[in-house]
C-alpha cells in the first residue's frame, strides 16, 4: 500500500521535482544543462563499471578508467561514460592526486580501512545527447577494504602494511554533485 501511495505522489508531483515536464509528457532530446548528481561504482583494473546520474541527466550505462587519449588504463586519470543516450570523459587528475596524497584510516585490530576524498572533477567531449558538454562536480572517492595479516615471521598476525600489498577486499564509490551546460 505504501509503494501504491508513493508512485502515486511521484505521478502527480513528478514535474514539480524534476523540473517542469508534465508528468507523463515526452522528454526534450536537448538537454538544457542544470544540477546533476552522479554515483559511480569503477570496475576492476580497467573493467567496466557503472554509473547513474540523475538530475538534468537522467542516464545510465557503464564507465572505463582510461588515459588522456581515452585508451583503457588502469592508471589512468580519466573515466570514458557510455550511457545510454551518448557518452562523455571525466577528467579525475585533481581527484586522484588527492586520493595519492591522503591516508587511510587503519583499525589494526581488523586490518580494516577506509580512504575518503573529495576534490573538483570536469566533464568534457561528449558525444550523441551530450555534445558539448561542460560542468564541474565536486567528486568525493570512497573506499573501504580489509588488509592480509602476515603469516610467517617476526610480523605474524599483523596487518600487512607494505607498498604493493594487495587487500583481500575491497568497496570503491564516487559520487558528486555539480553542474553541466551544453554549448
Amino acid at each position: 500500500m505504501r509503494i501504491v501511495r508513493a508512485a502515486a505522489l511521484l505521478a502527480v508531483c513528478g514535474s514539480v521535482l524534476v523540473g517542469g515536464t508534465p508528468a507523463g509528457a515526452a522528454p526534450s532530446s536537448t538537454p538544457v544543462g542544470g544540477f546533476i548528481r552522479m554515483y559511480i561504482t569503477p570496475g576492476s583494473g580497467t573493467g567496466a563499471g557503472t554509473v547513474v546520474i540523475i538530475g538534468a541527466i537522467g542516464d545510465f550505462g557503464k564507465v572505463r578508467t582510461v588515459n588522456l587519449s581515452g585508451s583503457a588504463d588502469p592508471t589512468g586519470n580519466y573515466l570514458s561514460l557510455k550511457l545510454q543516450k551518448g557518452a562523455f570523459e571525466v577528467n579525475r587528475s585533481t581527484l586522484v592526486t588527492e586520493q595519492n596524497s591522503t591516508l587511510p584510516t587503519l583499525t589494526p585490530a581488523t586490518c580494516s580501512g577506509l580512504l575518503t576524498t573529495t576534490a573538483p572533477v570536469t566533464l568534457f567531449n561528449g558525444s550523441g545527447l551530450y555534445s558539448g558538454i561542460t560542468g564541474a562536480v565536486s567528486a568525493t572517492l570512497v573506499e573501504a577494504f580489509v588488509l592480509p595479516r602476515y603469516s610467517t615471521g617476526k610480523s605474524k598476525g599483523q596487518c600487512e602494511l607494505t607498498k604493493n600489498v594487495q587487500p583481500l577486499t575491497s568497496y570503491i564509490s564516487i559520487t558528486g554533485m555539480g553542474s553541466v551546460a551544453f554549448n
